[in-house]
């Protein structure tokens, strides 16, 4: 089954185009427009797309005989005669299975439908499970969430934390203990299903972009959970780096005579952001205030940099919200903007996901969204 990322697709095809590749092409612009627009006509969706009222109502007819595609009735207010036929998508034709591997505790799973909203849920706790044993509760939740629905399963999307390549295996994930682990390919061969697997913040960034309220402008989703990590949306596109590792801020150090990390260096921004640390932290001291203000402004240093560089819009922190919302984002806001030129923060916006903690969940759709059908 398909195991490769569509992060890891070029935007050109290489070599021929052929007539198999246009017609996929062609049905993906139309499913793009749907997901994207709403339901319309054929003859507004020939329109829009620029293909030919035939070849439009062809592919109609191709994606409703899939149940990806619905015939919705005459929009209400038509005018005399024959009025046009509204089409669709199948929201619920189809099941998504998605996976978040980003809490510290727990794996999260969710069906999704195609409008990206959750139908059931399901989770297992981690109980300090890694290497192996950690891939194997990965595979369990993955078999609980699929008999879970009775419709078809479109494909299973994973957020993980660590750096992940185009196939979907895991390079380096430390708090899993997990290093070139090809989580894909084994969970393609386990259920014989489409397989999409990426880091949990380019994930999160990929369901708030989709599905989240968001602007046109550079977005940041910083992820916290055992990790940190940050996913980006530039113009549109998600930034992926040399081996896919752009976002790892979290291992970039911030203290350098702080708590030894799981990467094996010293004082990284995982080790006071990361939330069993920051819980123990939080724990350990008096005045949880001061902690979360300092926090704050440790993480607000090291981002600054980056949303100089980049112009960012929108920097969305994605985790706990009773940890990151308040004092801490209060402190991230000050300390990026005490550190910028107001050319560029004075319209960034720091807030919380609107996807709240499903974002990864939703993401990892997206991620099935885009590789099957080509839309995101």
């Amino acid at each position: 089954m398909t195991t490769i990322s569509p992060v890891g697709r070029p935007l050109r095809p290489r070599g021929k185009l052929l007539q198999e590749d246009t017609r996929r092409h062609h049905r993906s612009l139309l499913l793009q427009q749907l997901f994207r627009e709403g339901p319309a006509s054929r003859a507004d969706l020939a329109r829009s797309t620029g293909l030919t009222r035939v070849t439009t109502s062809d592919l109609i007819g191709e994606l409703m005989a899939d149940g990806l595609v619905e015939e919705l009735g005459a929009p209400a207010g038509s005018r005399v005669g024959k009025p046009p036929m509204l089409v669709g998508l199948a929201a619920d034709s189809t099941h998504i299975v998605g996976i978040d591997l980003s809490n510290d505790d727990r794996m999260t799973g969710a069906v999704i439908n195609l409008l990206g909203q959750v139908q059931a849920r399901a989770e297992v706790t981690i109980d300090g499970a890694s290497g192996q044993a950690a891939v194997d509760k990965v595979h369990r939740l993955a078999a609980d969430l699929i008999a879970l629905t009775d419709r078809p399963v479109l494909g299973i999307g994973v957020g993980s934390p660590g750096v992940v390549d185009a196939t979907g295996t895991v390079i380096d994930a430390p708090n899993l203990v997990w290093a070139d682990t090809p989580l894909s390919a084994s969970l393609a061969r386990a259920f014989d299903l489409p397989v999409f697997v990426a880091n949990d913040a380019n994930t999160a960034v990929l369901g708030e972009h989709t599905f989240g309220e968001t602007g046109t402008g550079g977005l940041m989703v910083l992820r916290v959970g055992t990790g940190v990590g940050a996913g980006l949306v530039l113009e549109g596109s998600l930034l992926h780096g040399h081996r896919g590792a752009a976002g790892e801020i979290g291992h970039v150090v911030v203290d350098p005579d702080g708590e030894l990390c799981a990467c094996s260096r010293t004082g990284c921004l995982e080790t006071i952001l990361a939330v069993p640390r920051l819980r123990r932290r939080l724990a350990e001291s008096e005045d949880a205030e001061e902690v979360l203000t300092r926090v704050g402004e440790q993480l607000g240093a090291a981002l600054a940099p980056v949303v100089g560089t980049l112009n960012l819009q929108e920097l969305v922190l994605s985790g706990p919200q009773e940890l990151l919302d308040g004092s801490l984002r209060e402190a991230v806001d000050r300390s990026i903007r005490s550190r910028t030129m107001p050319v560029s923060s004075e319209g960034l916006v720091v807030r919380a996901s609107t996807l709240g903690e499903d974002v990864v969940l939703v993401g990892a759709a997206v991620l099935v969204l885009s590789g099957q059908l080509g839309v995101s």
